[in-house]
């Protein structure tokens, strides 16, 4: 029997509300499947980019973030070529935009 887990799009509301709560900013770039879209944060530190996290599932049956993508030293433009990638293949995939300190750690507490 699987146990109830709580909506991708739930998920996102939390993460964009804590994260304003905290002082910080949240944003979706892209909304995705309302149930159980993928979601990417693209984690942000006063402005510098910081990497791509995604979450995905652990062995212990719940969540952990692990970084994806491109580099953050490549630039922009290779950030987008990524996304777009994955959207081809995954149109159902959220992107947010997260702008907070300690980015990675926030964001896990959040939504994993």
């Amino acid at each position: 029997m699987q146990a109830d887990r709580l909506t991708s799009a739930i998920l996102v509301n939390v993460l964009v509300r804590r994260a304003a709560a905290a002082g910080g900013f949240a944003t979706v770039l892209v909304k995705g499947d309302e149930i159980s879209g993928v979601i990417l944060i693209q984690a942000v530190e006063k402005g510098h980019d910081s990497g791509l996290f995604e979450r995905v599932p652990d062995w212990e049956g719940g969540y952990r973030l692990t970084r994806c993508g491109p580099d953050p030293q490549e630039g922009p433009e290779a950030l987008s070529q990524y996304i777009a990638r994955r959207r081809r293949s995954d149109p159902d995939l959220w992107v947010i935009e997260l702008d907070i300190a300690d980015v990675e750690r926030f964001a896990a507490e959040t939504i994993c």
